[in-house]
């Protein structure tokens, strides 16, 4: 199949979708231009802090890319690529995007808050509990799931070897964006420089780190390496937005934009040098039984992900300048990494039968598997020097998502600590005692820092598994948490109800499936503690879900009967 042919369809129906369904949506919510947002009522100069458009929409979407939408379509793969394509694509417009949209717009309405303060206003406080616990899980292992990614793409195969490795350019490129990132924030927030040329300078620099990483590399072990990410996740998260998470996000964003450039045009070149061929099957057979829940599921990040409603609700509510600009950094942003998920789906078709998911050994996970076949198609016609230079610039990008979603997601952690052990109408200056000392931000980062980071030891594929399941659940949630607020203020909330059904059933399902198989692991006798843990976190998750769901339902019903 050509790849530039499976591009072209999923950009012009992606482009539709944003264009006709998110208009659609803007104005059957009520989105008001006219209306201050809490960037300006709540201003602080740390977390509430109005941001330029295009600056916000690099944190924005930096953050909810990480390496979800590239791990999760190639693992996928495995099922053919008419499935992956078609949940990335019809996924994307019609869950995913409408999901992000509406937790971006009812948290800026709720001042700022979490998804659980949308849920304490339609559904109480007790469901505000349970759901802060529920996210909470989630972004421990979305800590775990992202530190096991970048710790991959640092580590040195050999770490006595003097000459140039690819994941040792990889580290010293990631660390010398950080740096270049705070001096971009330093000059833009506190000597005025203005955006346009600060950003031309920024992406100069970028250029220039990318070349020195071509000849200078780190070379530490993985352990070395995971214990870094927890120091620098630690310190990103407590430092006021604009110093690194503004700045570094919207610098990151342009790096993804040239590398989804860099492989349209390697899909273009490589069309008319035959190298940009799908070898995937349009669909396994073997695998049509399974395509319910688990297609779902791996996909993640690629067509939905509850992650991105804490994103909404947690850092970019608190930033939006305009209520007019909650469409394109909500929706369009999920539009944009649902087009990443179909190169991801493109790139491993290429180098398919060289793949694990494939049956070959060359390229044995996710981010190997995605630079591999950008470069492979870019050399085809660039010449086989370019492949190196490609293949590390596209691994380098998974490397800084993953981070960027990394210190994302641990600012989320402290958020949710101060708001679950807040009690209503107090602050943090008026608790006590225990409540008092583990909502302290540096007590709260550091507990899900030591535990989430402490599972990135853990494999990628088992803590994957447990993720995408809790991922997703979690948009399911969410929507839950949206669709009933919505129905509270009168807006139209129908076209969150088989979305969100659906979401659930599939998660739901697939946790189920997982405790079955871990409850026969464990009785077999023998099991190591990670079959414990999948079996004990994926069977709160449930619990917690059931429960939410339940009292979503009679939330939804109680609306109706007011209505009727």
């Amino acid at each position: 199949m050509s790849a530039l042919l499976i591009l072209v369809i999923a950009i012009v129906l992606l482009a539709l979708g944003y264009v006709f369904y998110g208009s659609w949506l803007a104005k059957q919510w009520g989105v008001d231009p006219n209306r201050e947002t809490p960037a300006h009522t709540s201003y602080d100069g740390k977390d509430f802090v109005p941001a330029n458009p295009a600056v916000l929409m690099g944190h924005h979407f930096s953050s909810i890319a990480g390496a979800g939408p590239i791990n999760g379509p190639i693992m996928a793969s495995v099922f053919g690529w008419v499935p992956v394509f078609l949940w990335c694509v019809l996924g994307g417009i019609f869950f995913g995007a409408m999901h992000d949209f509406g937790a971006l717009f009812a948290s800026i309405r709720h001042n700022g808050g979490s998804i659980g303060e949308v849920i304490k206003d339609s559904m109480g406080i007790k469901a505000q509990r349970l759901f802060i616990i529920f996210a909470l899980a989630v972004l421990i292992l979305v800590i775990a799931s992202f530190t096991a990614v970048v710790a991959g793409t640092f580590v040195s195969v050999d770490t006595a070897a003097a000459n140039y490795t690819a994941n040792g350019s990889t580290a010293m490129t990631s660390i010398l964006f950080i740096v270049i990132a705070a001096i971009f924030g330093f000059f833009v927030y506190r000597k005025n420089a203005k955006i346009g040329p600060a950003t031309i300078v920024g992406i100069i620099g970028i250029v220039a780190i990318v070349f020195l990483g071509q000849f200078v590399g780190l070379h530490f072990s993985r352990t070395f390496w995971v214990l870094f990410i927890a120091v620098y996740v630690t310190v990103a998260s407590l430092l006021p937005v604009w110093i690194l998470l503004q700045p570094r996000d919207y610098l990151s964003s342009f790096l993804l934009y040239g590398m989804m450039a860099l492989a349209f045009i390697a899909v273009i070149g490589g069309t008319f040098t035959g190298a940009a061929t799908v070898e995937i099957p349009a669909v396994v057979p073997e695998k049509t039984s399974t395509i319910f829940p688990t297609l779902f599921i791996t996909v993640a990040c690629g067509a939905c992900s509850g992650f991105h409603s804490l994103i909404s609700s947690g850092t970019s509510s608190k930033q939006i300048n305009n209520e007019k600009d909650a469409q394109v950094i909500g929706y369009g942003s999920m539009i944009v990494e649902s087009a990443l998920g179909v190169i991801s789906l493109i790139a491993v078709g290429v180098i398919f039968s060289r793949s694990t998911y494939g049956g070959g050994s060359e390229f044995t996970a996710p981010p190997a598997a995605f630079a591999g076949g950008i470069a492979t198609m870019f050399a085809s016609f660039a010449g086989q020097k370019s492949y190196a230079v490609i293949y590390n610039l596209f691994t380098l990008a998974v490397s800084v998502f993953a981070l960027t979603s990394l210190d994302s997601a641990t600012r989320l952690c402290r958020y949710l600590f101060a708001e679950l052990l807040t009690p209503e109408g107090k602050t943090h200056a008026d608790l006590t005692g225990a409540a008092k000392f583990f909502s302290t931000p540096i007590v709260s980062t550091l507990i899900m820092v030591v535990i989430g980071c402490g599972m990135g030891f853990l494999g990628l594929s088992q803590i994957w598994g447990v993720f995408g399941a809790a991922n997703q659940l979690l948009a399911g949630i969410a929507m839950l948490a949206v669709c009933t607020w919505l129905g509270k203020v009168g807006k139209n909330n129908k076209m969150f109800y088989f979305p969100m059904c659906f979401m659930l059933v599939a998660t739901i399902t697939s946790l189920c499936m997982t405790i079955k198989k871990e409850i026969g692991v464990i009785t077999a006798g023998g099991a190591p503690w990670g079959d414990w843990y999948v079996c004990i976190w994926s069977t709160l998750l449930v619990v917690l879900a059931v429960i939410l769901a339940v009292t979503a339902v009679k939330t939804l019903s109680n609306q109706g009967k007011k209505q009727a």
